[in-house]
């Protein structure tokens, strides 16, 4: 069904007379008459009857009238759900507990008139397709892992540096320690079952131990942050690496420390990424708060990989 005859229909049935509704429309009455006559070829069936004072609607047309105006209504709705700057920015965040989705929590704090969706992608390759098929707006992510550049129509801005923290049981050796040093850590185990090959956090962590001589070790089945926690409080000899700003909660029976790690401080570089055309208004807004949120140089003391994007 032609939505401009639908919307002419709801017009002349407004004005009640064609000649108004012709100049709302801002075309000739003429063509209201022969939009009106096409639609009701379409239906089978009178809309109006011509009186001398207008057009009145017949009772086949006031039956059809507020199905018409939802027509409208949908078509409205439907438009504004891609139109720039009506839809919601649609943000990955990869995880809910991590520190890229501290930010966005931020940006919604200081910005609460902006509709956001937030997702949850695993991989960057899958972020980075979402990004060019325009499923999503921006991606928090690690880039750029040697070998796997990203495309040229992708642009990315590193937005934080976030220390790394080491989380032990109260029975682990380092447990009582204010801070300990990378070069303490060589020989204790580093439990990290959610480390997956091929992803961007998995070329971190290869290159952290290479780096350092540390052991991480990715064994076992990932039962995700609570049963980590369970097991990091309960074995002595393992202990693990968060973010500083990662969000958890665990029993106040576990004991758990987060303990800083110095000399140097490895930290996570957390870029985002967004496609070069995207038009949506609301990411030149992310990116501006993220820019004056988070500082805008490295840190002397720290560490990282040297396949990270510079500031």
């Amino acid at each position: 069904m032609d939505l401009d005859t639908v919307r002419t229909f709801v017009a002349a049935a407004d004005a009640g007379q064609f000649q108004e509704a012709a100049v709302e429309l801002a075309v000739t009455q003429q063509a209201v008459s022969k939009r009106i006559a096409a639609l009701e070829r379409d239906l089978g069936v009178r809309l109006f009857t011509r009186t001398p004072r207008g057009a009145e609607l017949t009772i086949d047309g006031q039956a059809f009238l507020p199905h018409a105006r939802e027509l409208l209504r949908v078509a409205e709705r439907a438009v504004a759900s891609v139109r720039t700057g009506h839809r919601p920015l649609r943000v990955d965040v990869i995880a809910s507990r991590v520190a890229a989705s501290g930010l966005m929590r931020g940006f919604h704090r200081a910005h609460p008139a902006i509709d956001l969706d937030v997702m949850m992608l695993f991989d960057i390759e899958t972020a980075v397709a979402a990004i060019r098929s325009g499923a999503i707006d921006a991606s928090f992510r690690a880039v750029a892992v040697p070998g796997r550049p990203l495309p040229e129509d992708i642009e990315s801005v590193r937005v934080l540096d976030e220390p790394l923290q080491l989380l032990t049981g109260p029975a682990h050796a380092l447990a009582d320690a204010r801070s300990v040093t990378v070069a303490q850590l060589v020989g204790h185990r580093i439990w990290m079952p959610g480390i997956v090959p091929g992803t961007e956090w998995a070329a971190y962590y290869d290159d952290l131990v290479a780096e350092f001589g540390l052991t991480i070790e990715a064994t076992g089945p990932n039962f995700g942050s609570d049963a980590l926690l369970d097991t990091i409080a309960d074995t002595p000899a393992l202990a693990t690496f968060m973010g500083e700003q990662t969000r958890l909660v665990w029993p106040a029976g576990h004991g758990l420390r987060r303990i800083p790690v110095t000399d140097p401080t490895p930290v996570y570089p957390h870029s985002l990424l967004w496609h070069r055309d995207n038009p949506h208004p609301a990411l030149a807004t992310l990116r501006a708060h993220l820019a004056a949120a988070t500082p805008g140089r490295d840190a002397a003391g720290t560490w990282m990989p040297n396949w990270v994007i510079p500031r």
